[in-house]
């Protein structure tokens, strides 16, 4: 769901708001985000494919996350793409995720129960507010393919299956 502030301006759930939406900006990232875990909870890690508004792959982020929830790695993938996003530029990002619940509780959609999950759903939130454009949108999991490897890639190395 995308939207704009100004830099006094912090919504935390601004799709709630009667703003208009806005296309996204001239220059902005895509993300392709997916995280896993084997057993869940088991062996963790996260994907991201960052690439420009025109498609040009420019990023490539994974980690092993240990012993954790698949959920936990969705939002840790997210939370990965969005300090990216920060730390590099340019300041919008737009986020596929193949996680419905991560995507309706980033919306507000879905409430955010689960303690550890509150905690990284807020950390989410406020990198979201520093960012000038955000939106984030579900893609069936055949449409995450390279981010599901790069997720697999950091559980197999993190195990010692490469």
């Amino acid at each position: 769901m995308p939207y704009r502030r100004s830099a006094g301006t912090r919504a935390l759930f601004p799709h709630r708001e009667n703003s208009q939406r806005e296309n996204p900006p001239e220059h902005y990232l895509i993300a392709h985000s997916d995280g896993g875990a084997r057993g869940n909870p088991g062996p963790a890690g996260y994907g991201v494919v960052i690439q420009d508004q025109s498609g040009r792959k420019v990023a490539h982020l994974s980690e092993y996350l240990d012993h954790q929830t698949n959920n936990f790695a969705e939002y840790q993938g997210l939370i990965a793409a969005l300090e990216y996003a920060l730390e590099h530029g340019p300041k919008a990002l737009k986020l596929i995720s193949d996680s419905e619940l991560l995507v309706r509780q980033i919306k507000g959609i879905y409430k955010v129960k689960n303690a550890t999950l509150k905690d990284l759903h807020g950390r989410a939130k406020e990198l979201i507010a520093q960012l000038e454009w955000f939106s984030i949108g579900h893609a069936l999991r055949e449409h995450n393919r390279e981010a599901d490897r790069l997720a697999n890639e950091a559980m197999d190395k993190g195990t010692g299956r490469v």
